[in-house]
């Protein structure tokens, strides 16, 4: 491969758990690449962690939607690129719009405050493993438990009546599978935004109707606000909760190490976001204006697009075998979160939730194992922007009555 080679973004992946092998050639050639977009335009794939880190802080890439150019080509419409950001996404604006808003939320996702949730997703996931034993052997991980964790939670969080739970996460499935028509991810986005709105309006102490209350944002900004939060927050952290355990199940001597050292779960848990980072086609961006970037004449108008899962695979930044699954490992500096100004708002509360759900699950399934081999389980490799598996089956000892 020349120096000036024009390359696609990979998407074929040797291993469950490792990016496409490309990258890591792309990076040890050069730290940005040109890159042609489905679309044609060429523009910039950013593959090490140190370049990773300056793009995502520099405010000459915009995360405005409009600018924003898909990396890798998928089936369906994708409804967040393309046209102006929905009132409330900050993840698809620029300051000031971006700090208005965000300023708002700051105070609402303090460490602290979801740490206080702890109790109440313990108590979920008490519920869920005692379902879990009462049925028996074989489950889906998914089906029976990160999914409905990560629903439960989010609801709580934000106010939304538990009645309501299972077409929220009926409609969110829709709107972030790109299998869905134009048509059912429109309807689907507008089921959601009745819901957010009414739950706003409603009483009770959840987020939307504390948002509501202080009457900083508009109804629509608290609408899109839920909105956002709501559909990225229980998919991305389901699928990185089975990941986790997935990474673990074919990782023995680190599960062993994980369920003897309650001490390593905090560590353990980063390692798993770092190890698997399920945001796989990246981090989208595009210039501002005409400038010189680590050596690259960047042209206003050219996409960018950050690869997460090779920042973090960085040896520059994690030099011992980033490429092993290491709980012991030193992860401060990760970017599964992203970084800069839109780096995730609920990142104490995913943490929260994963630490919870894997010591949970191991204490209470000591001999938990894969149900099928691992050539029969299935990844969604193309068909959604949150890379994982598409279902965890799991088995475990029964004792004889």
């Amino acid at each position: 491969m020349t120096a000036d080679a024009i390359v696609p973004h990979p998407t074929v992946r040797n291993c469950p758990f490792d990016p496409p092998a490309e990258l890591a050639t792309y990076r040890e050639r050069e730290q940005m690449t040109r890159m042609r977009y489905p679309d044609g335009h060429v523009g910039w794939l950013v593959t090490s962690h140190s370049l990773a880190r300056k793009v995502l802080a520099d405010s000459r890439f915009s995360a405005r939607s409009e600018l924003k150019r898909v990396p890798v080509l998928r089936p369906g419409a994708d409804p967040f690129f393309g046209a102006p950001a929905l009132p409330g996404w900050v993840l698809d604006m620029d300051a000031p719009e971006h700090t208005r808003i965000r300023r708002q939320l700051a105070g609402k996702f303090t460490a602290r405050r979801m740490r206080n949730m702890r109790p109440y997703i313990e108590e979920v996931i008490d519920d869920l493993l005692a379902d879990m034993t009462r049925a028996g052997p074989p489950a889906d991980l998914i089906e029976s438990y990160s999914l409905p964790l990560s629903t439960h939670t989010i609801c709580e969080l934000l106010g939304v009546p538990y009645a309501e739970r299972a077409d929220f996460q009926r409609d969110s499935k829709v709107l972030f599978s790109l299998s869905s028509t134009a048509d059912e991810a429109a309807a689907a986005m507008d089921r959601l935004y009745d819901l957010v709105r009414e739950v706003a309006k409603a009483g009770g102490d959840g987020l939307l109707r504390q948002l509501s209350a202080e009457g900083e944002l508009t109804e629509d900004e608290i609408t899109g606000i839920g909105v956002m939060m709501l559909t990225g927050g229980h998919g991305s952290v389901s699928t990185a909760i089975a990941m986790g355990a997935y990474a673990l199940l074919t990782h023995p001597e680190q599960l062993a190490k994980f369920t003897t050292d309650p001490a390593l779960t905090d560590n353990a848990v980063d390692e798993l976001l770092r190890y698997v980072t399920v945001f796989h086609f990246g981090v989208p961006r595009a210039a501002l204006e005409d400038f010189e970037f680590a050596g690259h004449s960047i042209r206003a108008g050219e996409a960018v697009t950050v690869s997460l899962p090779a920042a973090n695979r960085d040896p520059a930044w994690f030099p011992d075998s980033p490429g092993e699954l290491d709980i012991e490992r030193r992860t401060s500096g990760h970017l599964a979160f992203g970084h800069g100004i839109h780096q995730c708002t609920g990142q104490s509360l995913v943490r929260v939730q994963a630490r919870a759900a894997l010591s949970m699950l191991f204490g209470h399934f000591s001999q938990l194992a894969l149900a099928v081999p691992t050539t029969e389980i299935t990844l969604n490799t193309r068909t959604s922007p949150v890379y994982g598996v598409l279902r965890l089956p799991v088995t475990w000892p029964v004792p004889e009555k």
